[in-house]
């Protein structure tokens, strides 16, 4: 079962500096700063999903890369653009994410094939159009007009999409997406996808189900499926239920869940192997929205905060090095959580004791936990927060690394 973990260029720079929060003056981004698969070992992953809509942009706007980026990814091609080592493999798609409010994809099949031909992808996804609906078997409700709709026209673009890539001749793997709404429609979609030559099929629309729902769509493509037809699931990450899947034809999947809850998720934010902890919330005086807010209004005072969160920063590394009491660094939390968040607010405070008492990044086997320490459990900015994500992905590898496929 291979992981491709969606490129949104997360990276982080080697040489921040924690104690003053700062960038060294001569870092140079796309020079020095580094990918997960360079921060840490082993690779937490098999491969990268790069979406042309990250790299160019689609009918939202401007994607993640701006106009430099843009050329030199073009320019070096997908492997060297991200120092790709050798066991990681690459697979592109067009983001239908990005464009789902559209009537029609917003990309020609040709466009598509230039991005995946000359950025030297491995694989190349043809262009699908998402369906946000389920209906379960048992169900006598009728599809939409419009997802039955989108469903042909990924169709059609996917036969236009293989029939143009065996005519110039393509290096890459043309993979089809399958798109559908209940267990028949997307064993529909692998039968039709199949007949048109493909062997290797992405699943798409699948991230809003329950496993028991997807478990039973691969049920129903299993009356269909070729023995040689691999599947894969967009944007799916149900460790649990791997093993099931891949008795079903499932290869590899893809997603950011595990990485994104670092940061985005409310309290499941550092992952281990049998549990999840909530970071601990210092915010920056000067680089907090919410808090600069509070500021310029006058409810807080800009002084009586930078010295809360200093006292809570000092106790929080003392702590670490076991050279203050637990009780000590949950007051001077309260007083900045508090401060911060105002009476009407929850608190994190017994979620913070949970974390403190257990300590796991002491245990934690992962470089990024052995190099910071008690910095990766707290919650403040992109170089703590995205380095809590590639801790989590270290966990995921190892978990996927304890799954047995047979």
């Amino acid at each position: 079962m291979k992981f491709y973990f969606p490129d949104s260029q997360d990276l982080v720079s080697p040489t921040y500096d924690f104690i003053n929060d700062e960038y060294s003056p001569y870092r140079v981004r796309q020079r020095d700063d580094v990918y997960a698969h360079q921060a840490v070992t082993p690779i937490p992953y098999d491969g990268i999903l790069v979406s042309k809509a990250v790299v160019d942009g689609s009918a939202k706007g401007a994607g993640k890369y701006s106009s430099p980026q843009r050329a030199r990814f073009y320019r070096l091609g997908v492997r060297n653009f991200f120092r790709l080592p050798d066991a990681c493999s690459t697979i592109g798609d067009c983001g239908a994410f990005n464009y789902i409010d559209e009537e029609h994809p917003p990309y020609e099949v040709e466009e598509a094939l230039d991005f995946y031909g000359r950025c030297a992808f491995d694989a190349g996804i043809s262009i699908d159009h998402i369906i946000f609906g389920y209906i379960p078997e048992e169900s006598d409700a009728e599809p939409e007009a419009a997802w039955i709709n989108r469903q042909q026209i990924s169709l059609e673009l996917a036969e236009d999409f293989i029939n143009t890539a065996k005519k110039i001749g393509v290096r890459f793997e043309p993979v089809g997406a399958a798109q559908g709404w209940g267990p028949q429609s997307y064993a529909f979609s692998v039968q039709e996808l199949q007949k048109m030559g493909y062997r290797r099929i992405a699943l798409g629309g699948m991230v809003p189900l329950k496993s028991h729902e997807i478990l039973a769509c691969l049920r129903a493509i299993d009356d269909i499926r070729d023995p040689d037809t691999d599947l894969h699931l967009l944007g799916i990450n149900r460790v649990d239920s791997m093993e099931q899947f891949a008795r079903h034809g499932v290869t590899s999947f893809d997603s950011t869940s595990v990485f994104r809850q670092a940061f985005m998720d409310d309290r499941n934010n550092y992952h281990t192997a049998n549990d999840s902890y909530t970071a601990i919330r210092v915010p920056q005086v000067d680089g907090n929205p919410a808090l600069k807010r509070l500021i310029l209004s006058g409810s807080v005072s800009q002084a009586q905060a930078i010295a809360a969160e200093r006292v809570c920063l000092r106790a929080l590394r003392e702590f670490d090095r076991e050279e203050a009491p637990l009780e000590e660094v949950l007051t001077a939390l309260e007083a900045y959580e508090s401060l911060v968040l105002g009476p009407k607010k929850k608190s994190y405070l017994k979620y913070y004791e949970r974390t403190l008492s257990d300590a796991p990044w002491r245990t934690c086997p992962c470089a990024l936990c052995d190099k910071h320490g008690i910095e990766i459990v707290i919650f403040r900015g992109t170089e703590r927060n995205k380095r809590r994500g590639f801790h989590n992905l270290t966990v995921l590898e190892a978990k996927m690394r304890s799954l047995t496929f047979g």
